[in-house]
């Protein structure tokens, strides 16, 4: 990995560190906004039995959790770059029993394990942070075994994801933001929404029969100022945009944001629509 990349992972894995104690917080909430990638993750892959499975940017442990659970026998190994989200993961292993996993803090572009070696690899909202997706793609082909099977998702277009554009487009109309053209280039959480790209990419890595397929993922929030609150305690591209704003103006965007959701729903219980992109493939 060249310097550049290696920059670009630095970032990320501080960036994934600092608002890890926003991700603990709202597990519960961040859970059900992906369920539907998580189900369609499971459903694609079928795990089950005395397989081995290797969990991409685990986060706070899902699919991981979920998949461990089709499993008797088997294992599954959480890995991700930022060691206070495995942290968190091993936290919630606790509490919720888990025996058949274990955890490896690692860099997708360079994963420790041997070729062949795992049944199949799940990853949820992953792949839009990687420094290299092609090399990403690669290093996932290398360590699965023949016939294994990728199951991946990401998010889609920002037109059908208003959970995040909305409090984006109030930060960028306030601040006089010019547009940012989407890039496949860096990290961003659309990155990877262009119809057929990361099927493309997943086909020249070496995988077949590969598939993509839209889902839907609705942020559910009990009031306004809970969007507010989560938003501004997970999402760093918007943490650190405001974080460029003084008092005056981030309280300025923050009473927009609350009146446009009052407006919306003015009985609270917020539905935010999302929507994610399955990807399948196999070696």
């Amino acid at each position: 990995m060249n310097t550049h990349l290696q920059e670009i992972r630095d970032k990320q894995k501080a960036s994934w560190n600092h608002f890890s104690p926003g991700w603990k917080k709202w597990n519960k909430e961040l859970l059900e906004h992906m369920q539907p990638a998580t189900d369609a993750i499971i459903n694609s892959l079928q795990p089950n039995g005395k397989q081995k499975i290797l969990d991409i940017a685990s986060g706070a442990g899902e699919p991981a959790f979920s998949i461990s659970q089709k499993l008797n026998g088997g294992e599954v190994i959480l890995t991700d770059l930022a060691d206070e989200m495995l942290n968190i993961a091993r936290e919630n292993a606790q509490l919720l029993a888990i025996k058949n996993v274990s955890f490896q803090a690692c860099d997708v572009s360079a994963l420790p394990f041997v070729e062949n070696s795992f049944d199949l690899v799940s990853c949820r909202m992953g792949f839009m942070f990687f420094p290299d997706l092609s090399l990403a793609a690669k290093e996932i082909y290398r360590v699965l075994k023949p016939g294994g099977k990728l199951a991946t998702t990401v998010w889609g277009t920002p037109d059908k994801n208003l959970w995040i554009t909305l409090i984006g487009d109030v930060i960028k109309r306030n601040m006089q933001l010019p547009e940012v053209p989407l890039t496949t280039d860096k990290p961003n959480i659309f990155r990877c929404a262009a119809q057929g790209m990361m099927n493309n990419i997943l086909t020249q890595a070496g995988f077949k029969n590969t598939q993509e397929k839209e889902l839907a993922c609705t942020l559910n929030c009990d009031n306004a100022d809970s969007y507010w609150q989560m938003m501004t305690e997970i999402a760093a591209p918007v943490v650190g945009v405001l974080n460029k704003a003084d008092e005056k103006m981030k309280e300025k965007i923050k009473q927009e944001v609350i009146s446009l959701l009052n407006a919306k729903y003015p009985e609270g219980n917020i539905a935010l629509p999302g929507s994610a992109i399955l990807l399948y493939g196999e070696k």
